[in-house]
């Protein structure tokens, strides 16, 4: 919904950025600052045509356990925390997460603000700085938005005002009933009744959008074409990070691209690759557990292709270190040994959006790298790409041709490179669609839907009159 409005806000010539104080997630993108957000901000900012910047999100949690996270304040990691730890913690990120809304309110005439989780997390609501905490210091009006198709949406709304304080009820100025699929006839009632029952708009019924190529937060899309000539597969681990790098492989109706998740058996495949991860070493336990490791050989034995991408890069090698626990305990895991390289996670976090070639074909590649690994090549191996102005090698290529590695994110985002790289691994296409049109044509419609829906004659009173 932000993304639409930012989208919609933009095209009638408004200066317009997207804000969340804190959001949680693994999928996240590198900022023009140099810093690091979540990608939901990066895509809201590509939507209100503006470069993504650390302000967009100011606090961004990402999970290295179920009750440990890494605190990234400002675009950087500041250290992990435990949940009731960085509960404590949210009174110093309040400073960081009003001075980036305060930057954002002089230079734009709109900030449209995501909430976080609910509205309604009683248990969370001291020191809130993610939803209604946040929206009363700082006087926002507010939307609140349920989606539908997951049922009880009336409930919610009943239930999320019965849990919030006077002053934070008369803040919400409507409701927005999104992904609506049937007749709107059958939903009027209900309608009737909420509006009067809160004494509050429905300010929009948005319809369910299907095939809406949108990047997913932190969800997988599990599509799968049994019939498609080539088969990816890619583990579905518990800490995977960026998995928006396989969206464009997705697209393509002549692939099987499926995410393996725990207790589900590791079918034959032409491609597997290995995605990043938060937590490397603990991930890569995982897969042993799981088999991977054991697979990865009989995958190979066949001739089969394999890529590792960022965490998955060093898994592939001989070891993996982490002197200072950046990821869980400290100490030293052996790595699958497909590639003769060696990791060691070091403090400083390295973030980069960059362009550079293949090293393996005459292509352009670009993409963003994330990561605390420095990788080292022990033997003589083919770099995958060469990358900036310095040409600096990135990632390895076996002997054999069968194995490769990469520090980059987003490498099949680029039609050109996504063809080169799979090409290599046995596929051929020219159907590469480039990833931004997508992105901006899927955009486009959701805005359309949005604006549609909006009963403009409600709007004025509810805050939104552009």
């Amino acid at each position: 919904m932000v993304t639409a409005l930012c989208r919609m806000l933009a095209r009638r010539g408004m200066r317009v950025a997207p804000f969340k104080p804190q959001n949680m997630a693994l999928n996240s993108a590198v900022t023009i600052d140099g810093g690091e957000i979540g990608r939901a901000q990066a895509v809201q900012a590509y939507a209100a045509g503006v470069q993504p910047h650390t302000d967009h999100n100011p606090v961004l949690l990402k999970p290295t356990s179920d009750r440990v996270a890494q605190i990234i304040v400002h675009g950087h990691a500041i250290g992990t925390l435990g949940a009731v730890e960085y509960h404590d913690y949210k009174r110093q990120a309040r400073a960081a997460v009003f001075e980036s809304y305060e930057r954002l309110r002089q230079q734009y005439e709109w900030v449209v603000v995501e909430g976080a989780g609910s509205p309604a997390e009683v248990n969370l609501r001291e020191n809130d700085i993610a939803n209604m905490g946040f929206a009363e210091e700082a006087d926002c009006t507010v939307w609140l938005v349920v989606d539908i198709d997951r049922g009880g949406s009336f409930a919610h709304i009943i239930g999320t005002l019965a849990c919030l304080s006077e002053s934070e009820r008369r803040r919400i100025r409507g409701f927005i009933i999104n992904r609506f699929r049937g007749d709107i006839a059958l939903l009027k009632p209900g309608i009737d009744w909420l509006e009067a029952r809160t004494g509050k708009p429905v300010l929009a019924v948005v319809p369910y959008l299907h095939g809406l190529e949108l990047t997913e937060e932190d969800a997988l899309r599990v599509h799968g074409r049994p019939d498609a000539k080539f088969r990816i597969i890619v583990p579905a681990l518990p800490r995977i990070s960026n998995h928006t790098d396989f969206d464009p492989l997705q697209r393509l109706h002549d692939i099987d691209f499926r995410f393996i998740g725990p207790n589900q058996s590791i079918p034959s495949a032409d491609l597997i690759i290995l995605p990043g991860s938060k937590n490397t070493r603990e991930d890569l336990a995982w897969l042993r557990q799981a088999g991977w490791d054991v697979a990865l050989q009989r995958h190979l034995r066949y001739g089969g292709k394999v890529i590792g991408i960022c965490g998955g890069y060093q898994m592939l090698g001989k070891t993996i270190a982490d002197p200072h626990g950046l990821e869980g305990e400290a100490g030293v895991s052996a790595g699958l040994n497909f590639l003769d390289v060696e990791t060691v996670l070091a403090p400083e976090k390295y973030l980069s959006n960059v362009e550079g070639r293949l090293g393996f074909a005459d292509s352009s590649v670009r993409g963003y790298e994330i990561h605390h690994g420095e990788t080292i090549m022990n033997g003589e191996l083919e770099p995958f790409a060469f990358l900036g102005a310095d040409r600096r090698p990135d990632g390895a290529i076996s002997s054999d041709g069968q194995i490769m590695g990469t520090y980059l994110h987003g490498v099949f985002d680029d039609p050109a490179a996504a063809q080169a790289i799979l090409q290599r691994a046995g596929y051929r296409t020219d159907c590469f669609a480039d990833a931004s049109q997508v992105l901006n044509a899927a955009i486009d419609r959701l805005s359309d839907a949005v604006e549609q829906a909006i009963d403009w004659s409600r709007a004025d009173t509810a805050g939104l009159c552009p």
